[in-house]
């Protein structure tokens, strides 16, 4: 009787035998959280979702590749302009120079150079400085523009007159007052002109003859 209470007696002896984990309880064979249904995230969803924001940033990278580039492209033109057009204003004074040249030369009367020695040599050297002027110019991209005999353009001349001439063409250039001066592929001065009227229909010029600064086909004569 004693042994068998002392064996009742041991706590040890009344615990149940340990079972299976209750998955309920967040045992050791309860499922991991996050690891399956549909609100999972893939490893297939996280490669698409960093090949998206890669192709974001190439993008990205290649607009502002792009806007460099054309701003680099725009500096170059700006300093090539400021290279061919720094002396504008200068240029504009000088051939006012080459007017006064102009001037003298048409001042002096055709006969009495030939009856004058003198004279003649003074309208010789006159018109050999006025040359070297023009070269000079030309060095530096600036060229005049005698338009006697071309069509009216506006881009390019002046009108201050017309002159009635049945003769030739309605708009054709048939006086020239001042020549005009181009530099590169700008204008640096319309030549004044006079234009005749009441003749035929001028023929209609090419699109290119408008173009500001282009080579002057106006050095053709007068037909």
């Amino acid at each position: 009787m004693v042994n068998m209470q002392s064996k009742n007696s041991d706590p040890k002896a009344n615990d149940p035998a340990p079972g299976p984990a209750d998955p309920a309880k967040g045992g050791a064979d309860a499922p991991a959280q996050g690891s399956g249904g549909d609100g999972a995230r893939t490893v297939q969803d996280v490669i698409a979702a960093l090949q998206a924001e890669g192709a974001d940033f190439k993008d990205k990278w290649l607009r502002a590749h792009a806007e460099i580039e054309n701003v680099r492209k725009r500096a170059e033109r700006e300093k090539e302009d400021i290279a061919k057009y720094a002396i504008a204003k200068l240029a504009g004074d000088i051939v006012a120079v080459g007017d006064n040249f102009q001037r003298a030369i048409a001042a002096v009367p055709a006969g009495a150079v030939e009856e004058d020695p003198a004279l003649k040599s003074f309208i010789d050297g006159v018109t050999m400085i006025e040359r070297e002027l023009l070269n000079a110019l030309e060095r530096y991209g600036i060229r005049r523009m005698e338009p006697m005999g071309a069509p009216f353009n506006p881009h390019l001349h002046q009108a201050v007159m017309e002159i009635p001439r049945a003769d030739v063409a309605a708009g054709t250039i048939v006086q020239v007052f001042q020549p005009g001066y181009a530099i590169e592929e700008r204008v640096l001065r319309p030549a004044m002109v006079g234009i005749a009227k009441g003749g035929p229909k001028l023929p209609s010029a090419p699109e290119d003859d408008a173009v500001p600064g282009s080579p002057p086909a106006n050095e053709n004569p007068t037909s």
